[in-house]
Protein backbone atom coordinates (compact mmCIF):
# COMPACT_ATOMS: atom_id res chain seq x y z
CA UNK A 1 0.00 0.00 0.00
CA UNK A 2 2.65 2.53 0.87
CA UNK A 3 4.45 1.84 -2.37
CA UNK A 4 0.75 2.22 -4.73
CA UNK A 5 0.27 5.14 -1.98
CA UNK A 6 4.04 6.81 -3.50
CA UNK A 7 3.29 6.13 -6.91
CA UNK A 8 -0.32 8.06 -6.47
CA UNK A 9 1.65 11.17 -5.01
CA UNK A 10 4.55 10.90 -7.28
CA UNK A 11 1.54 11.19 -10.31
CA UNK A 12 0.07 13.75 -8.76
CA UNK A 13 3.19 15.73 -8.52
CA UNK A 14 4.16 15.59 -11.99
CA UNK A 15 0.52 15.62 -13.29
CA UNK A 16 0.41 19.09 -11.76
CA UNK A 17 4.13 20.09 -13.38
CA UNK A 18 2.52 19.10 -16.70
CA UNK A 19 -0.50 21.88 -16.33
CA UNK A 20 2.10 23.85 -15.19
CA UNK A 21 4.76 23.69 -17.98
CA UNK A 22 1.76 23.86 -21.02
CA UNK A 23 0.59 26.78 -19.04
CA UNK A 24 3.28 28.48 -19.04
CA UNK A 25 3.42 29.50 -22.88
CA UNK A 26 -0.16 27.96 -24.14
CA UNK A 27 0.79 28.89 -27.83
CA UNK A 28 3.39 26.44 -27.73
CA UNK A 29 1.33 24.12 -26.39
CA UNK A 30 -1.31 24.12 -28.56
CA UNK A 31 1.53 24.11 -31.40
CA UNK A 32 2.95 21.10 -30.06
CA UNK A 33 -0.22 19.72 -29.52
CA UNK A 34 -2.42 20.05 -32.57
CA UNK A 35 0.79 18.99 -34.62
CA UNK A 36 0.41 15.58 -31.99
CA UNK A 37 -2.80 15.13 -33.16
CA UNK A 38 -2.34 15.78 -37.06
CA UNK A 39 0.14 12.98 -36.91
CA UNK A 40 -1.63 10.36 -34.63
CA UNK A 41 -4.82 10.92 -37.11
CA UNK A 42 -2.56 10.91 -40.37
CA UNK A 43 -1.24 7.27 -39.29
CA UNK A 44 -4.61 5.76 -39.84
CA UNK A 45 -6.34 8.11 -41.98
CA UNK A 46 -5.76 6.42 -45.46
CA UNK A 47 -6.66 2.61 -44.14
CA UNK A 48 -10.13 4.46 -42.91
CA UNK A 49 -10.66 5.54 -46.20
CA UNK A 50 -9.58 2.16 -47.77
CA UNK A 51 -12.05 1.42 -45.23
CA UNK A 52 -14.70 3.50 -46.39
CA UNK A 53 -14.59 3.14 -49.70
CA UNK A 54 -14.59 -0.32 -50.00
CA UNK A 55 -17.33 -0.93 -47.06
CA UNK A 56 -14.49 -2.95 -44.90
CA UNK A 57 -11.56 -5.20 -45.09
CA UNK A 58 -12.06 -8.60 -45.66
CA UNK A 59 -13.91 -9.86 -42.88
CA UNK A 60 -13.43 -6.87 -41.44
CA UNK A 61 -16.82 -4.03 -41.59
CA UNK A 62 -15.96 -0.33 -41.79
CA UNK A 63 -16.76 0.28 -38.20
CA UNK A 64 -14.65 -2.56 -36.97
CA UNK A 65 -11.84 -1.03 -39.04
CA UNK A 66 -12.59 1.87 -37.44
CA UNK A 67 -12.76 0.41 -33.92
CA UNK A 68 -9.13 -0.65 -34.64
CA UNK A 69 -7.83 2.39 -35.55
CA UNK A 70 -9.02 4.00 -32.62
CA UNK A 71 -7.68 1.38 -30.62
CA UNK A 72 -4.13 1.87 -32.07
CA UNK A 73 -4.46 5.64 -31.58
CA UNK A 74 -5.23 4.88 -27.91
CA UNK A 75 -2.10 2.84 -27.08
CA UNK A 76 0.15 5.50 -28.47
CA UNK A 77 -1.63 8.03 -26.64
CA UNK A 78 -1.31 6.01 -23.20
CA UNK A 79 2.59 5.89 -24.26
CA UNK A 80 2.51 9.56 -24.19
CA UNK A 81 0.22 10.16 -21.15
CA UNK A 82 2.44 7.58 -18.39
CA UNK A 83 6.23 7.44 -20.61
CA UNK A 84 6.28 11.41 -21.62
CA UNK A 85 9.32 13.17 -21.72
CA UNK A 86 11.88 10.47 -23.49
CA UNK A 87 10.76 7.33 -21.58
CA UNK A 88 8.89 5.55 -24.14
CA UNK A 89 11.79 7.08 -26.27
CA UNK A 90 14.67 5.22 -23.82
CA UNK A 91 17.35 5.35 -26.20
CA UNK A 92 17.37 8.78 -25.83
CA UNK A 93 18.00 8.59 -22.14
CA UNK A 94 20.98 5.94 -22.13
CA UNK A 95 22.79 7.36 -25.11
CA UNK A 96 22.64 10.96 -24.16
CA UNK A 97 23.78 10.02 -20.33
CA UNK A 98 20.60 10.94 -19.27
CA UNK A 99 19.96 7.31 -17.20
CA UNK A 100 22.66 9.42 -14.73
CA UNK A 101 19.62 11.16 -14.00
CA UNK A 102 17.31 7.94 -12.83
CA UNK A 103 20.11 6.70 -10.64
CA UNK A 104 20.48 9.47 -8.53
CA UNK A 105 17.05 9.64 -7.53
CA UNK A 106 16.14 8.73 -3.86
CA UNK A 107 13.95 5.96 -5.31
CA UNK A 108 13.64 2.43 -6.99
CA UNK A 109 14.72 3.43 -11.13
CA UNK A 110 11.60 1.30 -12.17
CA UNK A 111 9.38 3.73 -9.74
CA UNK A 112 11.08 6.37 -11.56
CA UNK A 113 10.59 5.35 -15.00
CA UNK A 114 6.83 4.15 -14.14
CA UNK A 115 6.20 8.29 -12.99
CA UNK A 116 8.88 10.71 -13.88
CA UNK A 117 6.93 10.71 -17.46
CA UNK A 118 3.01 11.15 -16.29
CA UNK A 119 2.07 13.64 -18.48
CA UNK A 120 -1.89 13.82 -18.41
CA UNK A 121 -2.28 17.22 -20.09
CA UNK A 122 -0.35 17.11 -22.85
CA UNK A 123 -0.99 13.59 -23.87
CA UNK A 124 -4.84 13.77 -23.12
CA UNK A 125 -4.74 15.55 -26.81
CA UNK A 126 -3.78 12.64 -28.57
CA UNK A 127 -5.88 10.35 -26.57
CA UNK A 128 -9.08 11.85 -26.72
CA UNK A 129 -9.46 11.59 -30.74
CA UNK A 130 -8.37 7.54 -30.15
CA UNK A 131 -11.18 7.30 -27.90
CA UNK A 132 -13.90 9.20 -29.81
CA UNK A 133 -13.28 7.02 -33.00
CA UNK A 134 -14.01 3.84 -30.49
CA UNK A 135 -17.01 5.28 -28.82
CA UNK A 136 -18.44 6.11 -32.53
CA UNK A 137 -17.76 2.86 -33.86
CA UNK A 138 -19.02 1.23 -30.76
CA UNK A 139 -22.02 2.80 -31.18
CA UNK A 140 -22.30 1.53 -34.31
CA UNK A 141 -21.27 -1.87 -34.43
CA UNK A 142 -24.50 -2.07 -31.85
CA UNK A 143 -22.04 -4.64 -29.64
CA UNK A 144 -23.57 -4.35 -25.64
CA UNK A 145 -21.78 -2.50 -23.14
CA UNK A 146 -21.21 -5.34 -20.52
CA UNK A 147 -18.92 -5.51 -17.03
CA UNK A 148 -17.01 -8.31 -18.61
CA UNK A 149 -16.34 -6.32 -21.96
CA UNK A 150 -15.07 -3.56 -20.32
CA UNK A 151 -12.47 -5.16 -17.93
CA UNK A 152 -11.49 -7.15 -21.52
CA UNK A 153 -10.85 -3.94 -23.20
CA UNK A 154 -9.20 -2.57 -19.92
CA UNK A 155 -6.71 -5.76 -19.56
CA UNK A 156 -6.14 -5.80 -23.98
CA UNK A 157 -5.61 -2.27 -23.92
CA UNK A 158 -2.98 -2.49 -20.96
CA UNK A 159 -1.30 -5.45 -22.35
CA UNK A 160 -1.13 -4.04 -25.58
CA UNK A 161 0.57 -0.80 -24.25
CA UNK A 162 3.20 -3.34 -22.34
CA UNK A 163 4.15 -4.67 -25.29
CA UNK A 164 4.58 -1.32 -27.08
CA UNK A 165 6.52 -0.06 -24.37
CA UNK A 166 8.24 -3.68 -23.81
CA UNK A 167 9.77 -3.05 -27.99
CA UNK A 168 10.79 0.10 -26.95
CA UNK A 169 12.82 -1.24 -24.18
CA UNK A 170 14.40 -3.88 -25.99
CA UNK A 171 16.17 -2.16 -29.22
CA UNK A 172 16.54 1.27 -26.83
CA UNK A 173 19.06 -0.90 -24.92
CA UNK A 174 21.43 -1.23 -27.80
CA UNK A 175 22.43 2.33 -26.56
CA UNK A 176 23.99 0.68 -23.79
CA UNK A 177 26.68 -0.98 -26.05
CA UNK A 178 26.19 2.33 -28.36
CA UNK A 179 25.73 5.29 -27.04
CA UNK A 180 26.12 7.70 -30.00
CA UNK A 181 24.97 5.58 -32.96
CA UNK A 182 22.06 4.24 -31.27
CA UNK A 183 20.68 7.22 -29.78
CA UNK A 184 17.27 7.57 -32.01
CA UNK A 185 16.94 4.31 -32.78
CA UNK A 186 13.48 4.44 -30.44
CA UNK A 187 12.75 7.26 -32.71
CA UNK A 188 12.69 4.79 -35.26
CA UNK A 189 11.04 1.94 -34.00
CA UNK A 190 8.33 4.08 -32.79
CA UNK A 191 7.78 5.11 -36.25
CA UNK A 192 8.08 1.80 -37.73
CA UNK A 193 5.27 0.04 -35.30
CA UNK A 194 3.21 3.59 -35.35
CA UNK A 195 3.30 2.77 -39.47
CA UNK A 196 2.45 -0.77 -39.57
CA UNK A 197 -0.23 -0.74 -36.79
CA UNK A 198 -3.46 0.31 -38.96
CA UNK A 199 -3.42 -2.64 -40.77
CA UNK A 200 -5.47 -5.97 -40.46
CA UNK A 201 -3.24 -8.85 -41.15
CA UNK A 202 -5.60 -11.35 -42.52
CA UNK A 203 -4.61 -12.44 -46.38
CA UNK A 204 -0.69 -12.56 -44.64
CA UNK A 205 1.05 -16.10 -45.40
CA UNK A 206 1.74 -17.82 -42.02
CA UNK A 207 5.69 -16.53 -41.94
CA UNK A 208 4.84 -12.82 -42.22
CA UNK A 209 1.69 -13.12 -39.59
CA UNK A 210 4.48 -14.63 -36.95
CA UNK A 211 6.63 -12.01 -37.94
CA UNK A 212 4.49 -9.17 -37.16
CA UNK A 213 3.26 -10.94 -33.66
CA UNK A 214 6.68 -11.47 -32.38
CA UNK A 215 9.78 -9.90 -33.93
CA UNK A 216 7.75 -6.90 -34.68
CA UNK A 217 5.02 -7.15 -32.57
CA UNK A 218 2.46 -4.79 -34.58
CA UNK A 219 -0.29 -6.81 -34.53
CA UNK A 220 -0.70 -6.32 -30.96
CA UNK A 221 -1.24 -3.10 -31.66
CA UNK A 222 -4.76 -3.06 -32.56
CA UNK A 223 -5.58 -5.81 -34.67
CA UNK A 224 -5.34 -9.15 -32.49
CA UNK A 225 -6.59 -7.62 -29.47
CA UNK A 226 -9.50 -6.56 -31.28
CA UNK A 227 -10.31 -9.42 -32.88
CA UNK A 228 -11.37 -10.84 -29.53
CA UNK A 229 -13.05 -7.37 -28.38
CA UNK A 230 -15.05 -7.33 -31.35
CA UNK A 231 -15.81 -11.07 -31.53
CA UNK A 232 -14.49 -12.23 -34.78
CA UNK A 233 -12.28 -14.51 -33.07
CA UNK A 234 -13.48 -16.43 -29.88
CA UNK A 235 -11.02 -18.58 -29.53
CA UNK A 236 -8.84 -19.21 -26.33
CA UNK A 237 -6.01 -18.08 -27.82
CA UNK A 238 -7.82 -14.19 -29.22
CA UNK A 239 -8.77 -13.69 -25.46
CA UNK A 240 -5.02 -14.68 -23.71
CA UNK A 241 -2.75 -13.93 -26.85
CA UNK A 242 -2.05 -10.41 -25.82
CA UNK A 243 -1.76 -10.54 -22.19
CA UNK A 244 0.37 -14.02 -22.57
CA UNK A 245 2.63 -11.70 -25.29
CA UNK A 246 3.32 -8.97 -23.23
CA UNK A 247 4.27 -11.28 -20.04
CA UNK A 248 6.86 -12.63 -22.40
CA UNK A 249 7.79 -9.28 -23.95
CA UNK A 250 8.26 -7.54 -20.11
CA UNK A 251 10.37 -11.11 -19.66
CA UNK A 252 12.43 -10.62 -22.12
CA UNK A 253 12.67 -6.14 -21.61
CA UNK A 254 13.96 -7.23 -17.88
CA UNK A 255 16.73 -9.63 -18.97
CA UNK A 256 18.01 -7.21 -22.07
CA UNK A 257 17.67 -3.93 -20.26
CA UNK A 258 19.20 -5.66 -17.45
CA UNK A 259 22.24 -6.80 -19.39
CA UNK A 260 22.69 -3.40 -20.07
CA UNK A 261 22.52 -1.65 -16.76
CA UNK A 262 25.31 -4.32 -15.65
CA UNK A 263 27.36 -3.05 -19.07
CA UNK A 264 26.44 0.77 -17.76
CA UNK A 265 27.41 -0.19 -14.26
CA UNK A 266 31.24 -0.98 -15.41
CA UNK A 267 31.72 2.19 -18.08
CA UNK A 268 28.90 4.63 -16.80
CA UNK A 269 28.84 7.57 -19.50
CA UNK A 270 30.92 8.65 -21.85
CA UNK A 271 28.62 11.71 -23.40
CA UNK A 272 28.70 14.40 -20.54
CA UNK A 273 31.73 16.76 -20.51
CA UNK A 274 32.78 18.68 -17.75
CA UNK A 275 30.40 21.02 -18.51
CA UNK A 276 27.55 19.05 -18.14
CA UNK A 277 26.09 18.42 -21.30
CA UNK A 278 26.84 15.96 -24.17
CA UNK A 279 29.78 15.77 -26.23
Amino acid sequence: MKTISRILRLWALYGKMDLLWITRDFKQFLAWGISDVIVSISSIFAMALLAERFSGIGVWSTPQIEFMLGFSVVNRALLEVFFGFNIAFISRRIGRGQLDHVLIQPQPMWMTLLTEGFSPFFGSLTLLPGVGLMVWSFLHLHLKLTYSWVCLLFLLQSSSLVISLAFQFIWGSIAFWAPRAAEEISSSTMNLMQTLKSYPLEGLGVGMTVTLLSVLPVGFLGWFPCRALLGIDKSPMALWGTPLAAVIASALTLLIFGKGMQRYGRTGSQRYTNQGHRG
